[in-house]
């Protein structure tokens, strides 16, 4: 599947920089715990992540997400100091990276990804989740009937 070019329209960008980013970072966490699934997220190779305040910024969205890994899952934080770690991209570059059509350093390389903060914890992350050999983000599997069956079968199990 071929992702199109795409930029978030500024008027839109507008409207969600304005909103809050709380309910934005949830839906994140929740998205990173159905994607990486228990074993990943409770793998040893995350350790390095446990208790950091991550920032994904969606820049031509204006939304920044925060989350935290906790013991067992990702959950949404609070901004409550300056973030261990920032990535930012634009919304297509971070679907690109997602669905594993472009390499991380590639994009890194031509400043279309960028770091703040622990840099160190970055190329860790990077890395860990490049080991962890994950399969390629397929897009349909968040349509609204196949994550709610999702959620549902993490709520009975």
């Amino acid at each position: 599947m071929n992702i199109p070019s795409f930029t978030v329209p500024k008027p839109i960008g507008s409207v969600l920089s304005v909103l809050p980013q709380y309910p934005h970072s949830v839906a994140f966490a929740q998205a990173l715990n159905l994607v990486l699934g228990p074993a990943t997220l409770q793998s040893e190779a995350l350790t390095p992540l446990r208790g950091k305040l991550l920032c994904i910024r969606v820049t031509d969205a204006q939304v920044a997400l925060y989350v935290s890994l906790g013991q067992k899952t990702f959950g949404a934080a609070r901004r409550s100091r300056e973030p261990d770690l920032t990535l930012s991209a634009t919304a297509h570059d971070f679907m690109l990276l997602a669905t594993r059509k472009e390499d991380p350093d590639t994009l890194f390389f031509s400043r279309r990804l960028l770091t703040e903060g622990d840099t160190e914890l970055g190329l860790l992350a990077k890395n860990t989740l490049d080991a962890l050999d994950l399969p390629p983000l397929d897009i349909k599997s968040f349509a609204p009937g196949k994550v709610l069956g999702m959620i549902k079968a993490r709520l009975l199990a």
